[in-house]
């Protein structure tokens, strides 16, 4: 009880519970519209295996990837004594309301891929993103064949729209509204950072609206408070989405269901994930709302020239698969069991 009273107070009182220092690292190199860090090795590791390049998706800050002390993906794999780098689009503006997809996965991306490679001793490179970052990760994948890639994983990474209830639902709106949603995105030049905040926080309504009640069934559970104060710094520091990037997700992922295909176009290249030809991990959240398993799954079917392919189903929503509290036990040591399976001799 009197653990429970403390914990109540320090809430009350916004003292911080969770460790929210950032995970060492160093910059090593600014390019267009990105900057690329590589994590300090950790004190008495030594570092083996290829390097992990951790690609966010948009709207979404980075440190998606670096939660908190003791539950950061960063932190894990950087124990494990692998080396990681991650790359870091930063804030979006006005200024960026003309680049696509394309831009992020035709040059950002495979830009910061081979810098790693240099930096790392020209090892091949684990390329892994989350949500938005995973469909960036598989469209980097299948865009540039010369990459020097060790593998690729997708982490929460819708590709059967159809799959999504929140957006079956929305799907006779959308064919009514789409003039209006272009209208709006071209004035605002993208989706203005409030707006992409509450459709994160729509996509776990139940967990948004029961929270004080979370708080109080778990008063006595310090680690549990660091987590939701954690989630809470994430969603406070949503980005806004660059228009024309938006525009494509809209049209050509949301309404047409084109990654379904597995043939997207892009910027008038089309890039086929049967293509793909190094071993992809597919990982999937049981409770994600957002990008539900049968959603993820569809991926597995749409790369046959891939010569290993994994599907990993985890416990945890949209974010909590890729850093909850339980993917320390899960979606972590799956991922590197399988980098180390394919990790270069």
């Amino acid at each position: 009880m009197g653990a429970a009273v403390g914990n109540l107070r320090d809430v009350v009182q916004g003292r911080r519970i969770a460790d929210l220092r950032t995970t060492p690292r160093t910059l090593v190199k600014v390019t267009e519209h990105a900057s690329l860090f590589r994590y300090d090795p950790y004190p008495g590791t030594e570092q083996h295996g290829d390097p992990l390049l951790l690609v966010p998706p948009l709207a979404a800050p980075a440190l998606a990837f670096d939660l908190r002390r003791g539950c950061s993906v960063v932190e894990y794999f950087v124990q494990q004594g692998r080396p990681v780098y991650l790359v870091d689009y930063g804030p979006v503006s006005f200024e960026h309301r003309d680049l696509g997809i394309e831009h992020w996965t035709g040059r950002v991306i495979p830009q910061a891929v081979r810098h790693v490679h240099d930096d790392a001793g020209e090892r091949p490179v684990h390329l892994a993103g989350w949500s938005l970052g995973g469909i960036f990760t598989i469209f980097t994948a299948a865009s540039d064949p010369t990459l020097p890639l060790a593998s690729a994983t997708a982490v929460a990474s819708p590709f059967d729209l159809t799959q999504v209830p929140l957006i079956a639902i929305t799907r006779p709106v959308n064919a009514v509204a789409s003039g209006l949603v272009s209208a709006a995105y071209r004035t605002l030049g993208g989706v203005p950072a409030p707006l992409t905040r509450l459709g994160f926080q729509i996509s776990a309504l139940d967990k948004y609206l029961t929270k004080p009640l979370a708080i109080l069934a778990h008063a006595d559970d310090r680690d549990f408070l660091a987590q939701l104060e954690a989630v809470d710094r994430f969603t406070d520091n949503m980005y806004a989405y660059p228009g024309r990037t938006f525009g494509q997700l809209y049209h050509v992922v949301v309404r047409s269901n084109a990654l379904a295909t597995g043939v997207v176009e892009l910027g008038g290249r089309e890039l086929r994930l049967a293509d793909i030809d190094v071993p992809v991990l597919v990982v999937a959240g049981l409770d994600d709302t957002l990008a539900p398993v049968g959603a993820v799954s569809h991926l597995v079917d749409l790369l046959t020239g891939a010569p290993d392919v994994q599907l990993v189903q985890a416990p945890g929503g949209h974010l909590g698969v890729l850093t909850g509290r339980a993917a320390r036990r899960t979606t972590w040591p799956a991922m590197e069991g399988f980098y180390a399976r394919h990790d270069t001799p």
